[in-house]
């Protein structure tokens, strides 16, 4: 299932900005995202990282700027061809309540004329990647943990194989230990599938768990593009230094 470079693609965010009535989420930005490649988007809330998403996907398009997806400026008349290459997961998954896991999963496929039996294949599929019980198909969102909701978004997301994935702040909403699980889960997925990866986190360990490259945003600007050692030894402003000190630590072991 590891992507091949004819099933990768390459991300560009050129002088983009946009405005949500008198505020400014993102501010004239330049990024790079190249095929095959993880990067997480990191900062507090309101910086801008959602948004990033939201032009990539084509859910926004930006007031000046453009977006560009293998080098080709995403417009109207292209934006549902492109999409269909992107998997988007959300906080909490975002599954319908009134629809089965199965049937949350296919979706899209049945929108591409996919027949029964391939949908159910790609599920089980899928299933396993993700140590999701296949006997959970037939259950609804509100009768699966919080863990399995995030995995069947997961998996909805790669049901159609996408070129891509965006994932906004996929595991905010879990308790630490199922979070922790995922994660690894999640580290070792992103690595089997070798599609281009771009995860919105305010949670810098999270972060660097997942990619070396990390891009730190506030106010809509990006800070600064780079490793946690970047970040941590050659901070470029004192507002990288305050953010990574303001991950919480454990308190030492009193003797």
């Amino acid at each position: 299932m590891a992507a091949t470079e004819a099933q990768r693609i390459g991300f560009t965010l050129d002088q983009a900005s946009k405005r949500y009535g008198n505020v400014l989420a993102l501010d004239n930005i330049s990024l790079d995202f190249a095929a095959g490649t993880t990067t997480a988007l990191i900062g507090s809330s309101g910086s801008g990282k959602s948004t990033v998403l939201r032009l990539l996907l084509g859910l926004d398009y930006p007031d000046t700027g453009s977006i560009k997806i293998d080098g080709r400026v995403l417009d109207h008349a292209h934006v549902l061809e492109l999409r269909r290459r992107i998997g988007y997961v959300i906080q909490e998954g975002g599954l319908f309540p009134h629809l089965t896991v199965l049937g949350n999963l296919a979706l899209l496929p049945r929108y591409l004329g996919w027949h029964n039996e391939k949908i159910r294949q790609r599920a089980e599929e899928l299933a396993v990647l993700t140590h999701l019980p296949v006997d959970v198909m037939t259950r609804y969102p509100a009768e699966l943990s919080g863990g399995q909701r995030q995995r069947v978004a997961l998996m909805r997301g790669l049901m159609a194989d996408p070129d891509a994935l965006l994932l906004d702040e996929p595991l905010g909403a879990l308790d630490p230990i199922v979070r922790h699980e995922l994660q690894d889960e999640l580290k070792r997925i992103f690595e089997q599938l070798g599609k281009t990866v771009i995860i919105v986190t305010h949670d810098l360990a999270e972060a660097a768990w997942f990619a070396e490259r990390l891009v730190l945003m506030r106010h809509g600007v990006v800070v600064q593009d780079g490793s946690l050692d970047d970040l941590r030894e050659r901070p470029a402003d004192p507002f990288v230094t305050r953010f990574v000190e303001a991950q919480r630590r454990l308190p030492e072991v009193r003797a």
